[in-house]
């Protein structure tokens, strides 16, 4: 490689250095002098490239003067680190990470088994604990927060995008465990799927159906709520009813468990490989259906289906020609709501009197703010017996998101959200569901799970969620970040570091580091963030990586979401 091909070589890998620096690098491992690096010159500069003085710091505070670990080095280590400090746990990472057999033989620590050892899945913050399932399961389901999709079916925006079984496989793959089925009257007597008077394509309902059936337990054991949307006519929802329990079998949950309805949801561990449907259910009094909606959901979904009307002049199918929600209902297809019946809500007190812990009612995002405003302590208690759900406002035609840690911090379970759509939102429900074993199922904190507590998502009180803790970060280094900018073939990233917090309002913030001009490839900060969080066990750390643009906004290079309950000390 002449030196014009390591400059380049440089620019490839996302480093900007002076000609004089490189230069003399090049020098140093041009030992033929022959003015080109050859095989093992090539692989000396890399070298020279890979090291990473920040790291070989902290290696040398803890090594000393003879340059290697011993296992009470390795426990010092630990120990600062807040990790376990077994002579076990010290020679398990030098029989896992050191390379030199020697070494290994002896028990000791290289400077390079220490790098393999911070770079590695055990360095990581994560707390790998949490990778398995480590929360009781054996909680009423109305004890959990409960990862959810919102128009399951659609793959891109709400308005003229595909609908697809692809979208449902991707969903329950994430480990959602609530999708959303809108199912319309289709030709030959068949049921299907698309978001009515727009544009989206339409699938099969049977065929969601058998999707759901090949993939919903895949990446997780427990219960799967299907969340009907109904706007058949009873013949048709009699072939959906037909559909779910020839297809589903015995994963289909059609009557109470042990026969009888307690005054309690059963629980996950209760429900293992069962699916749930949510929808109407004949009331008391005959045929005629409860509408979940409340009023001021009316109004904002009235609202957007104004905004529809004026979308379906574009559509095949004429705007006079809209199906109003379904007012009869089939009695095969009522009998299947067992746990999840659909009911509009009325008010906090109304509920409690009644205290049907199968009742579940939905609620706009617009709606579920300002009830969460007005009245944030008596939805907690509300949650504590019967489950809601919440959805995004229908004039997100992007499919965009709302912010699901103000949901969560009521205590409502079935926060579902346009999986679809990449951005902060979706990056705080991956995050949040990250542990457990991403089963999709989150046990909520102990004073959210109690009816008598007096938790208040706005005012935390000590007693009743409120534990102020202090996080600490240090911002040491990055590695290989790559290039956002790819029209540019010379641009270098100047990356900063953001870490957010986010949970109940006094908790969210944010900090950021000074950004480093020209190194995505190792840069150094080595600087301290620190936070203050008062209600610790709803918070999320967001930690993201951006490129600088002093004239435009940051370039997004990339983000970690992880509970702070969930942070390696």
């Amino acid at each position: 490689m002449s030196f014009k091909e390591v400059k380049n070589l440089l620019k490839m890998i996302n480093i900007e250095t002076e000609d004089e620096y490189a230069y003399q690098l090049f020098k140093q491992c041009d030992k033929s002098n022959t003015n080109k690096l050859e095989e093992h010159e090539i692989e000396e500069f890399c070298k020279f490239l890979m090291q990473r003085p920040e790291l070989e710091e902290i290696f040398n505070y803890y090594s000393g003067e003879d340059q290697i670990l011993t296992v009470t080095e390795i426990k010092n280590f630990l120990k600062e680190q807040k990790e376990i400090t077994t002579d076990e746990n010290a020679i398990a990472i030098i029989h896992k990470y050191e390379l030199n057999e020697t070494a290994k033989q002896n028990q000791l620590l290289t400077q390079d088994g220490f790098m393999m050892y911070l770079l590695s899945p055990d360095g990581d913050v994560f707390n790998s604990d949490h990778d398995k399932v480590y929360q009781d399961m054996t909680q009423p389901l109305s004890q959990y927060f409960i990862s959810s999709s919102h128009n399951t079916y659609l793959m891109e925006d709400q308005l003229g995008g595909p609908s697809s079984t692809e979208a449902y496989i991707r969903a329950l793959l994430r480990g959602c465990r609530c999708v959303e089925l809108d199912c319309w009257e289709g030709p030959n007597g068949e049921p299907i799927i698309y978001h009515g008077y727009t544009l989206t394509s339409k699938i099969l309902f049977k065929d969601v159906i058998r999707t759901i059936r090949d993939y919903a337990f895949t990446v997780s054991p427990y219960p799967v709520i299907l969340s009907l949307e109904n706007h058949c006519g009873v013949e048709q929802q009699t072939v959906m009813a037909r559909h779910l329990k020839e297809i589903l079998g015995e994963m289909l949950v059609t009557a109470p468990l042990d026969g009888k309805v307690l005054s309690k949801l059963p629980s996950p561990e209760k429900l293992k490989g069962k699916i749930l449907i949510k929808g109407k259910r004949f009331n008391g009094s005959g045929p005629s259906v409860d509408q979940e909606e409340t009023p001021e959901d009316e109004d904002d979904e009235n609202m957007n289906n104004g905004e529809k009307n004026k979308k379906s002049l574009l559509s095949p199918e004429p705007a006079n020609n809209k199906q109003e929600p379904v007012k009869e209902l089939s009695k095969e297809l009522s009998e299947l709501v067992v746990y999840c019946k659909a009911v509009r809500f009325r008010s906090f007190q109304y509920a409690r009197d009644k205290a049907c812990p199968c009742e579940l009612s939905s609620f706009s995002e617009n709606k579920a703010k300002k009830l969460i405003c007005e009245s944030g302590a008596s939805f907690v208690c509300y949650n504590t017996l019967q489950l809601s759900r919440i959805y995004p406002t229908g004039s997100r035609f992007d499919s965009s998101n709302y912010n699901p840690q103000e949901m969560w911090n009521a205590g409502c379970q079935l926060v579902a959200l346009n999986f679809q759509k990449p951005g902060t939102e979706m990056d705080l429900n991956k995050g949040k569901f990250r542990q457990n074993g991403r089963s999709g199922y989150i046990l909520k904190p102990s004073f959210m799970r109690n009816s008598s507590n007096l938790f208040d998502p706005a005012r935390a009180k000590p007693g009743a969620g409120l534990k102020e803790t202090q996080l600490i970060i240090e911002i040491i280094t990055a590695q290989q970040l790559p290039k956002v900018n790819k029209d540019k073939k010379n641009s270098i990233v100047d990356p900063l570091v953001r870490v957010e917090v986010h949970g109940v309002p006094d908790d969210n913030s944010m900090q950021k580091t000074s950004h480093i001009e020209n190194n995505g490839f190792n840069p150094v900060w080595n600087e301290v963030l620190r936070f203050t969080i008062s209600v610790p066990e709803l918070a999320l750390i967001r930690f993201v990586v951006e490129d600088y643009d002093s004239t435009t906004s940051n370039d997004f290079i990339g983000q970690f979401t992880l509970p702070f309950t969930s942070v390696k000390e």
